[in-house]
Protein backbone atom coordinates (compact mmCIF):
# COMPACT_ATOMS: atom_id res chain seq x y z
CA UNK A 1 0.00 0.00 0.00
CA UNK A 2 0.95 3.42 -0.87
CA UNK A 3 0.92 5.87 2.58
CA UNK A 4 1.41 9.38 2.42
CA UNK A 5 1.30 11.80 4.94
CA UNK A 6 2.92 14.82 6.17
CA UNK A 7 2.90 16.43 2.47
CA UNK A 8 0.17 18.04 0.25
CA UNK A 9 1.55 17.40 -3.33
CA UNK A 10 0.23 13.67 -3.96
CA UNK A 11 -1.04 12.02 -7.11
CA UNK A 12 -2.55 8.72 -8.74
CA UNK A 13 -1.39 8.06 -12.27
CA UNK A 14 -4.56 6.04 -12.89
CA UNK A 15 -8.58 6.64 -12.44
CA UNK A 16 -9.38 6.13 -8.50
CA UNK A 17 -12.56 4.84 -6.03
CA UNK A 18 -11.88 6.85 -3.55
CA UNK A 19 -13.25 7.54 0.46
CA UNK A 20 -13.31 10.25 2.50
CA UNK A 21 -13.86 11.13 5.97
CA UNK A 22 -11.90 10.76 9.15
CA UNK A 23 -11.92 6.93 9.29
CA UNK A 24 -11.00 6.84 13.34
CA UNK A 25 -11.44 3.63 14.32
CA UNK A 26 -12.19 1.96 10.86
CA UNK A 27 -15.64 0.91 12.56
CA UNK A 28 -18.36 -1.10 11.16
CA UNK A 29 -19.79 2.68 9.46
CA UNK A 30 -15.92 3.02 7.92
CA UNK A 31 -16.68 -0.55 7.13
CA UNK A 32 -19.58 -0.21 4.82
CA UNK A 33 -17.47 2.82 2.74
CA UNK A 34 -14.24 0.83 2.64
CA UNK A 35 -16.38 -2.32 0.55
CA UNK A 36 -17.39 0.07 -1.71
CA UNK A 37 -14.17 1.61 -2.31
CA UNK A 38 -12.57 -1.86 -2.81
CA UNK A 39 -15.52 -3.20 -5.13
CA UNK A 40 -14.27 -1.16 -7.55
CA UNK A 41 -10.77 -2.98 -7.80
CA UNK A 42 -12.46 -5.70 -10.12
CA UNK A 43 -13.10 -2.53 -12.60
CA UNK A 44 -9.72 -1.77 -12.60
CA UNK A 45 -9.80 1.72 -10.31
CA UNK A 46 -7.28 2.59 -7.80
CA UNK A 47 -8.43 2.15 -4.07
CA UNK A 48 -8.00 5.20 -2.04
CA UNK A 49 -8.84 6.23 1.38
CA UNK A 50 -8.33 10.12 1.46
CA UNK A 51 -8.21 11.44 5.58
CA UNK A 52 -6.62 14.50 7.20
CA UNK A 53 -3.96 13.48 9.15
CA UNK A 54 -3.91 13.14 12.63
CA UNK A 55 -1.66 15.13 14.87
CA UNK A 56 0.45 12.78 17.87
CA UNK A 57 2.15 15.82 18.96
CA UNK A 58 -0.72 18.29 19.74
CA UNK A 59 -1.74 18.26 23.31
CA UNK A 60 -5.24 16.15 23.82
CA UNK A 61 -7.76 17.06 26.38
CA UNK A 62 -11.65 15.45 26.76
CA UNK A 63 -13.00 12.42 25.80
CA UNK A 64 -13.23 13.79 21.91
CA UNK A 65 -9.93 14.56 21.41
CA UNK A 66 -8.40 11.26 21.61
CA UNK A 67 -7.98 9.02 19.04
CA UNK A 68 -9.68 5.27 18.78
CA UNK A 69 -6.56 3.71 16.87
CA UNK A 70 -3.34 5.55 16.39
CA UNK A 71 -2.25 6.40 12.53
CA UNK A 72 -0.09 3.08 12.67
CA UNK A 73 -2.68 0.90 13.63
CA UNK A 74 -5.21 2.46 11.10
CA UNK A 75 -2.29 2.16 8.01
CA UNK A 76 -1.94 -1.19 9.01
CA UNK A 77 -5.51 -2.17 9.07
CA UNK A 78 -6.09 -0.72 5.73
CA UNK A 79 -3.20 -2.32 4.12
CA UNK A 80 -4.71 -5.87 5.33
CA UNK A 81 -7.62 -4.86 3.85
CA UNK A 82 -5.71 -4.22 0.58
CA UNK A 83 -6.37 -0.61 0.54
CA UNK A 84 -3.83 1.03 -2.89
CA UNK A 85 -3.43 4.44 -1.25
CA UNK A 86 -3.78 5.61 1.75
CA UNK A 87 -3.85 9.68 1.67
CA UNK A 88 -3.07 11.55 5.46
CA UNK A 89 -2.85 14.57 4.17
CA UNK A 90 -1.63 17.43 6.57
CA UNK A 91 -4.53 20.08 8.11
CA UNK A 92 -2.23 22.93 5.87
CA UNK A 93 -4.08 26.54 4.62
CA UNK A 94 -3.54 25.28 0.97
CA UNK A 95 -6.41 22.60 1.77
CA UNK A 96 -8.47 23.38 4.66
CA UNK A 97 -8.84 26.72 2.95
CA UNK A 98 -10.24 25.15 -0.53
CA UNK A 99 -13.62 26.22 -1.42
CA UNK A 100 -15.69 22.60 -2.02
CA UNK A 101 -15.27 23.50 -5.98
CA UNK A 102 -11.34 24.25 -5.96
CA UNK A 103 -10.96 20.78 -3.61
CA UNK A 104 -12.99 18.62 -6.06
CA UNK A 105 -11.47 19.94 -9.13
CA UNK A 106 -7.65 20.10 -7.57
CA UNK A 107 -7.94 17.24 -5.30
CA UNK A 108 -10.34 14.33 -6.53
CA UNK A 109 -10.09 15.45 -10.68
CA UNK A 110 -6.73 16.35 -11.22
CA UNK A 111 -4.40 14.61 -8.52
CA UNK A 112 -6.19 11.31 -7.76
CA UNK A 113 -8.05 10.88 -11.36
CA UNK A 114 -11.52 10.00 -9.14
CA UNK A 115 -14.08 7.97 -11.11
CA UNK A 116 -15.99 7.06 -8.09
CA UNK A 117 -16.46 8.66 -5.08
CA UNK A 118 -18.43 7.19 -2.13
CA UNK A 119 -19.15 8.99 1.37
CA UNK A 120 -21.35 9.25 4.05
CA UNK A 121 -24.37 11.11 4.30
CA UNK A 122 -23.31 13.71 7.02
CA UNK A 123 -20.13 14.22 4.78
CA UNK A 124 -19.14 17.85 4.40
CA UNK A 125 -16.09 19.55 2.77
CA UNK A 126 -14.83 22.40 1.48
CA UNK A 127 -13.82 25.64 3.58
CA UNK A 128 -16.34 25.62 6.87
CA UNK A 129 -17.62 22.88 5.81
CA UNK A 130 -19.72 24.74 2.80
CA UNK A 131 -20.24 21.78 1.04
CA UNK A 132 -22.28 18.61 1.36
CA UNK A 133 -23.41 15.35 -0.48
CA UNK A 134 -25.55 17.41 -2.90
CA UNK A 135 -22.56 19.98 -3.42
CA UNK A 136 -20.21 16.29 -4.22
CA UNK A 137 -23.16 15.15 -6.53
CA UNK A 138 -23.45 18.11 -8.80
CA UNK A 139 -19.68 18.56 -8.80
CA UNK A 140 -19.24 14.78 -9.91
CA UNK A 141 -21.33 15.43 -12.85
CA UNK A 142 -19.22 18.45 -13.70
CA UNK A 143 -15.77 16.61 -13.37
CA UNK A 144 -16.52 12.92 -14.53
CA UNK A 145 -16.69 11.21 -11.38
CA UNK A 146 -20.26 9.11 -9.75
CA UNK A 147 -20.98 10.07 -6.38
CA UNK A 148 -22.50 7.11 -3.37
CA UNK A 149 -24.30 8.08 -0.91
CA UNK A 150 -24.00 5.33 2.11
CA UNK A 151 -26.57 5.68 4.86
CA UNK A 152 -25.02 5.59 8.46
CA UNK A 153 -24.52 1.99 9.90
CA UNK A 154 -26.66 1.46 13.30
CA UNK A 155 -26.21 -0.16 16.53
CA UNK A 156 -29.10 -0.12 19.27
CA UNK A 157 -30.87 2.93 17.92
CA UNK A 158 -28.19 4.84 17.52
CA UNK A 159 -25.70 5.95 14.61
CA UNK A 160 -22.71 3.62 14.91
CA UNK A 161 -19.71 6.52 14.77
CA UNK A 162 -16.33 6.94 16.30
CA UNK A 163 -18.18 8.96 19.22
CA UNK A 164 -20.46 6.30 20.05
CA UNK A 165 -17.55 3.86 20.11
CA UNK A 166 -15.05 6.26 22.15
CA UNK A 167 -18.04 6.52 24.66
CA UNK A 168 -18.38 2.82 25.36
CA UNK A 169 -14.50 2.32 25.37
CA UNK A 170 -14.69 5.56 28.50
CA UNK A 171 -17.04 3.88 30.19
CA UNK A 172 -15.36 0.18 30.29
CA UNK A 173 -17.95 -1.44 27.73
CA UNK A 174 -15.64 -3.96 25.80
CA UNK A 175 -18.27 -6.04 24.26
CA UNK A 176 -20.27 -2.89 22.82
CA UNK A 177 -17.27 -1.10 21.84
CA UNK A 178 -16.40 -4.16 20.07
CA UNK A 179 -19.49 -4.88 18.34
CA UNK A 180 -19.74 -1.08 16.67
CA UNK A 181 -15.96 -1.83 15.87
CA UNK A 182 -16.61 -5.07 13.90
CA UNK A 183 -13.35 -6.75 15.71
CA UNK A 184 -11.79 -6.38 18.83
CA UNK A 185 -10.43 -3.38 20.07
CA UNK A 186 -6.39 -3.18 20.34
CA UNK A 187 -3.60 -1.48 21.05
CA UNK A 188 -0.17 -2.59 19.24
CA UNK A 189 3.06 -1.84 19.97
CA UNK A 190 6.78 -2.43 20.25
CA UNK A 191 7.31 -4.16 23.36
CA UNK A 192 9.96 -1.84 25.95
CA UNK A 193 12.07 -2.81 28.72
CA UNK A 194 10.12 -2.18 32.04
CA UNK A 195 11.32 -2.35 35.41
CA UNK A 196 11.07 -6.65 35.40
CA UNK A 197 9.17 -6.51 38.41
CA UNK A 198 7.36 -9.42 36.83
CA UNK A 199 9.76 -11.35 36.00
CA UNK A 200 10.88 -11.19 39.62
CA UNK A 201 7.71 -12.44 40.56
CA UNK A 202 7.97 -15.05 37.82
CA UNK A 203 5.10 -14.39 36.16
CA UNK A 204 7.55 -11.81 33.47
CA UNK A 205 5.19 -9.42 31.42
CA UNK A 206 5.61 -7.56 28.09
CA UNK A 207 4.78 -3.62 28.45
CA UNK A 208 3.87 -1.35 25.69
CA UNK A 209 3.39 2.64 25.85
CA UNK A 210 0.76 3.85 23.86
CA UNK A 211 0.74 7.58 22.75
CA UNK A 212 -0.91 10.23 24.84
CA UNK A 213 -3.89 10.38 22.10
CA UNK A 214 -5.10 6.63 22.02
CA UNK A 215 -7.98 6.46 23.85
CA UNK A 216 -7.76 3.54 26.81
CA UNK A 217 -10.19 1.85 28.52
CA UNK A 218 -10.77 2.24 32.01
CA UNK A 219 -7.38 1.49 34.38
CA UNK A 220 -7.95 -2.35 35.27
CA UNK A 221 -6.71 -5.74 34.41
CA UNK A 222 -8.69 -7.52 31.20
CA UNK A 223 -8.68 -11.21 29.72
CA UNK A 224 -7.00 -10.26 25.78
CA UNK A 225 -5.48 -12.18 23.11
CA UNK A 226 -2.14 -11.05 22.12
CA UNK A 227 -1.33 -11.41 18.45
CA UNK A 228 2.75 -12.11 17.92
CA UNK A 229 3.17 -12.30 13.73
CA UNK A 230 1.26 -15.63 12.93
CA UNK A 231 0.21 -16.78 16.77
CA UNK A 232 -1.89 -15.95 19.05
CA UNK A 233 -1.53 -15.89 23.26
CA UNK A 234 -4.06 -15.40 25.55
CA UNK A 235 -3.61 -13.41 28.94
CA UNK A 236 -4.22 -10.66 31.37
CA UNK A 237 -3.51 -7.00 30.84
CA UNK A 238 -3.16 -4.04 33.28
CA UNK A 239 -3.97 -0.73 31.92
CA UNK A 240 -2.64 1.59 34.56
CA UNK A 241 0.48 3.21 36.29
CA UNK A 242 1.27 0.36 38.62
CA UNK A 243 0.96 1.89 41.52
CA UNK A 244 2.10 -0.95 43.74
CA UNK A 245 5.83 -0.73 42.49
CA UNK A 246 5.79 3.03 43.02
CA UNK A 247 4.26 4.30 39.90
CA UNK A 248 4.14 5.38 36.35
CA UNK A 249 4.29 8.57 34.98
CA UNK A 250 2.26 7.34 31.60
CA UNK A 251 -0.13 4.95 31.49
CA UNK A 252 1.14 1.67 30.24
CA UNK A 253 -0.05 -1.52 28.81
CA UNK A 254 1.37 -4.80 30.62
CA UNK A 255 0.42 -8.04 29.58
CA UNK A 256 1.18 -11.44 31.33
CA UNK A 257 0.92 -14.22 28.16
CA UNK A 258 -0.32 -17.72 29.40
CA UNK A 259 1.79 -20.19 28.43
CA UNK A 260 4.66 -18.57 26.61
CA UNK A 261 8.02 -17.96 27.16
CA UNK A 262 10.79 -16.23 25.39
CA UNK A 263 12.35 -12.60 24.91
CA UNK A 264 9.73 -10.43 23.51
CA UNK A 265 11.78 -7.46 23.73
CA UNK A 266 11.75 -5.16 20.69
CA UNK A 267 9.11 -7.01 18.73
CA UNK A 268 5.69 -6.13 17.29
CA UNK A 269 2.57 -7.06 19.75
CA UNK A 270 -1.21 -6.43 18.82
CA UNK A 271 -3.57 -6.76 22.12
CA UNK A 272 -6.45 -7.69 21.72
CA UNK A 273 -9.31 -6.89 24.84
CA UNK A 274 -11.98 -9.42 25.47
CA UNK A 275 -13.62 -9.08 29.03
CA UNK A 276 -12.88 -6.33 32.14
CA UNK A 277 -11.86 -8.22 35.49
CA UNK A 278 -11.65 -5.39 37.79
CA UNK A 279 -10.02 -1.94 38.58
CA UNK A 280 -6.49 -1.72 39.11
CA UNK A 281 -5.28 -1.07 42.98
CA UNK A 282 -1.91 -0.57 45.33
CA UNK A 283 -1.20 -3.33 47.16
CA UNK A 284 0.93 -3.39 50.30
CA UNK A 285 3.72 -5.49 49.02
CA UNK A 286 4.75 -7.64 46.16
CA UNK A 287 3.53 -10.51 47.65
CA UNK A 288 -0.03 -9.80 47.94
CA UNK A 289 0.88 -8.47 44.03
CA UNK A 290 1.98 -11.86 42.90
CA UNK A 291 -1.45 -13.71 45.09
CA UNK A 292 -3.96 -11.21 42.89
CA UNK A 293 -2.31 -11.97 39.70
CA UNK A 294 -2.21 -15.37 40.49
CA UNK A 295 -6.01 -15.37 40.80
CA UNK A 296 -5.71 -13.12 37.70
CA UNK A 297 -4.49 -15.40 35.66
CA UNK A 298 -6.90 -18.25 37.21
CA UNK A 299 -9.51 -16.20 35.98
CA UNK A 300 -8.52 -15.75 32.75
CA UNK A 301 -8.18 -19.28 32.10
CA UNK A 302 -10.99 -19.82 33.29
CA UNK A 303 -12.85 -17.40 30.75
CA UNK A 304 -10.94 -19.52 28.17
CA UNK A 305 -12.49 -22.71 28.86
CA UNK A 306 -16.35 -21.19 29.25
CA UNK A 307 -15.35 -19.43 25.48
CA UNK A 308 -13.58 -22.45 23.88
Amino acid sequence: MNYVTGAADFHTDSPSAVSLGKFDGLHRGHQKLIGRVLSKKQQGLLTVIFTFEKNPTRMLSGLSGQNIMTNEERRRLLEQAGIDHLLECPFVPELSHMEPETFVRKVLAERLHAAFVVVGEDFRFGYRRKGDVKTLEELGKSYGFCVEVVQKAKSHGRDISSTYVREALHEGNLPLANELLGYRYFVSGEVLHGRQIGRTLGLPTTNLLPPAEKLLPPNGVYLTKTRLEDEDFYGITNIGYKPTVGGESRKGVETYLFDYSGDLYGRHLTVEFLEFERPEQKFKSLEDLKARILSDVHWGKSKICVKS
